[in-house]
């Protein structure tokens, strides 16, 4: 892949840009390098609709003048002493921040480990093809699906630089495969969607195309004729897929940023018990072949995996370097770049799973709401107010009775995170990762 991407250069133009801005007058700096090439091929109905290879090409300079900061970006380094030149004298002008600067030195990366981030499998335009018409005409050949909502794979290799003038450097390639189709059963008014998808770092541990169309048919078909369920209270159960997004709103309310606005439900809250007794969740950013794996943070900074809920109690937050000099704390790590700064954030988050299948989660409830697809965003992170529309199944006895449709469901994450009981099912694959999970006594509001 060395013809794709040429870690030296990037290796270099990091190295140039700091030594730049230093004789620029920077009292600190660092530069961050990327570069990527991504293919992706969608198909719809047996024929080729689009076929996108992207090339890019960043770097990106960010100084500091005392406690003022400033950042410059380019796409081409023909003139590093200008763009340095330039991002100091913003930095003169800029306002004050207190709480910026570079990591500790005795917090940088020392050591690299080896984390399987790359498969040098190139693919082809022809091999991504046949991924996904393979996909598309399993979903097609299931029996009461009507036509294909189209099928896609794709392939993504990413190279990483940063560099600091406190002496760190640290690089890092990665690639990605993916691949999806979204089927469509029934026709006219009464027309049902839904897809599956598969995403891995390592083109051998896909899922075969075939089983992604088969489940994205099956599970399109099985939503036909949903009806309208009055409104109520009841048990509801998130498939894993689903609640992946409860796990979102848990790692957005420990945000160290979110703590030091004091705009998160949870902001006063470590040390004490947010979920049910028993539950952990574990953030592990040397998880190998992860989606969100790194040998390193957008600082520079040495990581440990965090169990960031014990036996239901919370333990972290995450933290880059100025949301843990608000807070009076130490970074753990967890500081992602956004190209002109950093903010912390997860790395590959896992709610642990529990000891029930969906089946048994399901037979224990009795009578509730299995949901299978979530609509809008309507949690407010200052006190936790959740409100979701919904669709997916009514199950009486255990066992499912009809699909449904047009729910909104209402609740507090505080009281949600309490009453959660994970499933057996963990679904692995992608940086958020959880099970299925139960939540007794929720609000429905329907027809």
């Amino acid at each position: 892949m060395s013809e794709l991407i040429d870690q030296s250069e990037l290796q270099s133009r990091a190295a140039r840009l700091v030594e730049a801005a230093k004789k620029a007058g920077a009292d600190a700096c660092d530069a961050i390098a990327v570069t990527g090439v991504s293919l992706a091929v969608d198909v719809r109905e047996g024929a080729v609709e689009e076929t996108e290879r992207a090339e890019g090409d960043d770097v990106t300079l960010r100084v500091f003048v005392g406690k003022r900061t400033a950042a410059v970006s380019a796409n081409q380094l023909d003139d590093p002493a200008g763009l340095a030149e330039r991002a100091v004298a913003m930095a003169k002008v800029a306002p004050e921040d207190p709480y910026a600067g570079l990591a500790d030195p005795d917090l940088l990366v020392k050591e690299f480990p080896a984390l399987e981030l790359l498969d040098t499998r190139e693919m082809t335009a022809e091999e991504l093809t046949r991924i996904a018409l393979e996909a598309e005409a399993a979903g097609l050949a299931v029996d009461g699906v009507s036509k294909s909502g189209g099928a896609g794979a794709s392939w993504r290799l990413a190279g990483v630089v940063l560099a600091t003038s406190h002496g760190f450097e640290g690089a890092y390639m990665a690639s990605r495969y993916g691949m999806s189709m979204t089927a469509v059963a029934g026709d006219g008014t009464t027309m049902e969607r839904d897809y599956d998808f598969d995403s891995r770092t390592y083109f051998e541990d896909l899922e075969n195309p075939a089983e992604i169309g088969r489940r994205a048919g099956e599970r399109a078909v099985r939503r036909l004729n949903p009806q309208k369920l009055s409104t109520r209270t009841a048990n509801v159960i998130y498939e894993s897929r689903a609640a992946r997004s409860i796990l979102g709103h848990l790692t957005g309310a420990i945000n160290g940023a979110s703590i030091a606005r004091k705009t998160s439900f949870l902001r006063n809250r470590m040390g004490e018990a947010i979920l049910a007794p028993g539950i952990k969740v574990v953030d592990d950013p040397f998880k190998r072949r992860g989606a969100a794996t790194r040998p390193f943070d957008g600082e520079g900074t040495r990581a440990d995996v965090l169990n960031v809920v014990e036996d239901g109690v919370l333990q972290h937050w995450f933290l880059d370097g100025a949301s843990a000099r608000e807070l009076g704390l130490k970074p753990n790590g967890r500081a992602h770049r956004s190209g002109s700064g950093t903010s912390p954030g997860a790395t590959n988050i896992t709610l642990m799973p529990g000891d029930k299948t969906m089946e048994e989660l399901m037979a224990e409830a009795g009578t509730g709401l299995l949901v299978t697809d979530l609509i809008g965003h309507g949690v407010n992170g200052l006190t936790g107010d959740y409100s979701r529309g919904a669709a997916g199944f009514w199950f009486e006895n255990g066992e499912i009775v009809e699909p449904v449709s047009e729910i909104t469901i209402a609740g507090n994450l505080n009281d949600m995170f309490k009453r959660l009981v994970p499933g057996s099912d963990l679904d692995n694959r992608y940086s958020a990762a959880t099970p299925s999970l139960m939540i007794e006594g929720m609000a429905l509001a329907g027809s």
